[in-house]
């Protein structure tokens, strides 16, 4: 009973809220169709000027996927990693994720693919995909379309951020999992 009824307001929750965003606009008297079309075209004026942040940064990953570059990084550090028990396939997903959520999420599904997901590696590629965000390429797009030139502590803070995310996943998967 209580689950069915939990789930009903669920369902309701968002038509809900729309119809009281609704009511609450008429009651103010505030011009819906006017208010709508002037946010939408400035949501159109600011996905224009995204597209240069957004094809320099799919060049930039297209560039390191395809040089090898990634391929060498990973071959060179393979060695030290299998010391601590870390698999070098793992660090494309490490370089990658700051990059490009969708080439994370491809070395992912490759990574889950060869080994599975119930491997270590699935798990802790699986892991490293959920705990960390793309911040390189939040501070190209997001930063660069609204004008934000100066970003050294965002990337800093940042990068950090991701860094120990990394390296909780591999601690926690590694006690957890291996």
């Amino acid at each position: 009973m209580l689950q069915s009824l939990v789930q009903t307001a669920v369902a309701w929750s968002i038509p809900l809220f729309l119809f009281v965003v609704l009511l609450y606009a008429a009651a103010k008297k505030v011009d819906l169709f006017a208010t709508f079309t002037e946010g939408a075209a400035e949501g159109f004026q600011t996905a224009v000027a995204l597209i240069p942040y957004l094809v320099a940064m799919l060049v930039a990953i297209g560039l390191l996927r395809s040089s090898g570059a990634l391929d060498i990084v990973t071959s060179l550090l393979s060695p030290v990693l299998q010391k601590i028990n870390l698999p070098g396939e793992i660090l494309p997903l490490a370089f990658l994720r700051p990059l490009s959520g969708s080439g994370a999420l491809g070395v992912t599904a490759e990574i889950l693919q060869d080994h599975g997901p119930d491997s270590f590696i699935g798990r802790l590629a699986s892991t490293m995909q959920g705990s960390t965000d793309t911040t390189l390429y939040i501070l190209t797009v997001y930063f660069g379309s609204v004008g934000i030139r100066r970003i050294r502590h965002a990337l800093v803070t940042g990068l950090i951020a991701d860094f120990t995310a990394f390296a909780v996943a591999v601690a926690v998967c590694t006690l957890v999992f291996y």
